[in-house]
């Protein structure tokens, strides 16, 4: 069992290391930028998880080394996600091979079923979207699109410029 003057070690020893931790993130965040937290594609979700469990393991570090150890591998992270980012900002090919693709769910009124079945989405999650797009007509439609972030985006109105669908396959 704990004794009090081990209990008190082992609170004062967990907050300490949570603390230096949560800092240590906001450091790398400010420096490496906001991007890091953004609308996430895949990537940027599993980098984000990967910081998560390296914070929980700082905040149970045994020893310095641990937690050393904790705070490199988030720097390491947020440096790769900085990398990657960058990169993708500049290469088309690259963005390709670490995205997901936007994915076309419905055109000018029409589902697109082939998509939403490949995708996974629903009817009613579309028709979710278009009540808060406040479409009030189907025939309003002009595209609804899944996009890399999980977001589901509506086009609506009397036309769509070609260009708000570079980029976006039906997967059909």
């Amino acid at each position: 069992m704990f004794t009090d003057i081990t209990a008190i070690d082992v609170l004062l020893r967990g907050t300490l290391l949570a603390i230096i931790g949560l800092l240590w993130v906001v450091i790398c965040v400010r420096v490496i930028g906001l991007r890091a937290f953004s609308k996430m594609t895949s990537f940027d979700f599993v980098t984000t998880v990967a910081i998560g469990s390296l914070l929980a393991g700082c905040v149970q570090a045994t020893n310095w080394s641990a937690l050393a150890q904790a705070l490199i591998a988030i720097a390491t992270l947020l440096g790769v996600q900085y990398f990657v980012s960058r990169t993708r900002a500049r290469r088309d090919d690259f963005e390709g091979l670490i995205d997901n693709t936007p994915t076309l769910l419905m055109r000018d009124g029409e589902f697109l079923e082939a998509a939403l079945t490949n995708t996974r989405t629903t009817r009613s999650d579309v028709i979710a979207k278009l009540r808060e797009a406040n479409v009030l007509h189907l025939s309003e439609v002009r595209a609804v699109v899944l996009e890399i972030t999980g977001d589901i985006s509506v086009l609506h109105g009397e036309s769509l410029d070609d260009v708000l669908l570079d980029g976006v396959t039906s997967r059909a």
